[in-house]
């Protein structure tokens, strides 16, 4: 019966022996694994293609939708005659993402031009404002 324990003993104690040494193992592969994908997740981006890109982000001309002109409007990506006139004749309007909720333009056009466009508010009184949106219902 001793001897049985003492077996049981050693067994246990070559488990976790082994249990420890595949654990060390695989720690390492993970920690090789981790610092090559952070090279290759990490790409270095040069200051002046950054500054690029802001470039090209500020030359976009944005329009305000709450007082472009209907040829302004028809030169947006999607917009036609007819949603040119919906647009104008739903003014005005106290966010962008007006344009779907109210149905004017369909999610996908408004997904192009979300980018592209602005709702400036009339008046910079903010009771002024609620006051015309408050009207318009």
């Amino acid at each position: 019966m001793k001897h049985h324990y003492i077996f049981i003993a050693y067994a246990a104690a070559a488990l976790l022996a082994s249990a420890s040494l595949s654990l060390a193992v695989e720690n390492k592969v993970d920690a090789a694994q981790e610092t090559s994908s952070k090279a290759k997740a990490e790409p270095k981006i040069a200051k002046s293609d950054i500054g690029a890109k802001r470039k090209v982000h500020a030359n976009i001309k944005l329009v305000n939708i709450n007082g472009a002109t209907r040829d302004e409007l028809k030169k947006l990506p999607g917009i036609g005659d007819a949603e040119a006139d919906k647009i104008i004749a739903g003014r005005p309007y106290a966010t962008k993402a007006h344009l779907v909720t109210q149905n004017i333009i369909s999610m996908g056009v408004y997904e192009n031009l979300k980018k592209r466009i602005i709702a400036r508010q009339p008046y910079k009184d903010g009771a002024k404002n609620a006051a015309l949106y408050s009207k318009k219902k």
